[in-house]
């Protein structure tokens, strides 16, 4: 168990003060599907199924051990999850969605998410990450667009929200080209992507 500092303001001066609550992060569970679900759908709404990143999880299973649920006071308020895809005829995962109720937001919910699944990925023998989100953000765990130039997403995508991370050095260094599923379907067979 980990615990969150959030930002509260000070009655008396205004500043904020940290109140310490208990924030978990830990595999997700059969049973928290239904809330990742209401959080996503919040978070992100109907145009998450939309995006060119969906293409590559539709239908499959994330990565093992890398589908992560930050809960605080046993209330689900965050997710993760990485994906096996293949970057350019390199290995590497594709991270997303990340998101984290509005009521939560602004607390270092988020961050943790990023900063533990980054490390879990580095534990199982990972070598890159990729995802498709806001530089400003994403640039403090290490990500760059330098990283993913050489790589072509399956379908649109703005060029300077498609990032990169080596977790071991050159782990992306010969790779170029499409970026492709490579995980395994979860139950019925879904569509494939065109070629």
């Amino acid at each position: 168990m980990t615990f969150l500092a959030a930002q509260t303001r000070d009655r008396k001066s205004d500043r904020p003060a940290a109140v310490a609550s208990p924030l978990v992060i830990r595999e997700e569970t059969r049973g928290d599907f239904a809330a990742r679900e209401a959080l996503l759908n919040a978070a992100l709404g109907p145009a998450r199924f939309e995006k060119t990143s969906e293409r590559l999880r539709e239908g499959r299973k994330p990565a093992r051990g890398l589908a992560l649920a930050a809960s605080l006071n046993g209330k689900v308020v965050g997710t993760v999850r990485l994906w096996h895809i293949d970057a350019g005829r390199a290995p590497a995962l594709l991270l997303g969605p990340l998101a984290v109720s509005a009521e939560h937001r602004s607390l270092g919910i988020g961050a943790a998410l990023m900063r533990s699944a980054l490390r879990r990925a580095r534990m199982r023998g990972h070598k890159a990450v990729l995802l498709v989100g806001d530089a400003a953000y994403y640039e403090r765990f290490g990500f760059s667009r330098a990283r993913a130039v050489a790589l072509e997403m399956p379908g649109p995508v703005d060029d300077s929200r498609f990032l990169a991370l080596e977790l071991a050095p050159g782990a992306l260094g010969r790779a170029a080209g499409k970026v492709t599923p490579a995980c395994e379907f979860a139950g019925a067979p879904a569509l494939r992507m065109a070629a």
